[in-house]
């Protein structure tokens, strides 16, 4: 199976793309929505302001695609503010809309602690989670945001501490998402990458 990973303009495509390589998985982009019209496993990695991802994934079409794909059943890992996305607003930029498929809230994380979150930091589990089968309780990922989801409601299924506790990775179905950047996380992250790899059959 090869993954299809949403080039929406921007992001760490690069080094994710390099990770899942490493475990011997193949990789294209999709740089049209098009393009994800037959995909069976898809990767939504992405990094800067919330705002600028919304509107490029609304205006070319992508969200519409990518709601497709996932009711078709196709498997879906979000990466960072590819988790974000999966949420209907984001604090960010509250006039954009998110994909809207789990509830809770996007906000800022709070100015109590050092801003933005960015370092190694543990990982709590809360549910039962495929993406973190075989790793161990508490291992430590590599974080770079500055807004969190909240009040995940049932999807949440790890959580981490930082100011407040906000969810670290999310799962339902075949949708799967996470905070840290496992790309970056050493063999832990590499691990969750291996799960999802195996998650999409």
């Amino acid at each position: 199976m090869i993954l299809t990973l949403v080039d929406y303009g921007a992001g760490n495509l690069a080094s994710v793309e390099r990770a899942f390589e490493r475990l011997g998985a193949r990789t294209r982009r999709a740089r049209s929505a098009e393009e994800l019209g037959e995909a069976e496993a898809i990767v939504l990695p992405g990094v800067g302001h919330f705002g600028a991802m919304a509107r490029a994934l609304n205006r070319g079409g992508f969200a519409e695609s990518l709601g497709a794909a996932v009711d078709r059943g196709a498997a879906l890992l979000g990466i960072c503010l590819g988790l974000q996305m999966l949420f209907a607003r984001s604090e960010e930029a509250a006039a954009e809309s998110g994909l809207g498929w789990l509830g809770g809230e996007v906000r800022a994380l709070p100015p109590s602690v050092k801003l933005p979150h960015m370092g190694w930091n543990q990982v709590r589990r809360v549910g039962t989670s495929v993406l973190l089968d075989g790793i161990a309780e508490n291992a430590w990922f590599y974080f770079a945001h500055g807004y969190a989801a909240f009040e995940a409601d049932e999807a949440a299924v790890a959580v981490c501490d930082y100011g407040a506790t906000f969810a670290a990775a999310v799962e339902r179905g075949r949708v799967a998402a996470v905070q840290f950047h496992p790309e970056k996380s050493g063999e832990a992250g590499a691990k969750v990458l291996r799960n999802f790899l195996e998650m999409t059959g």
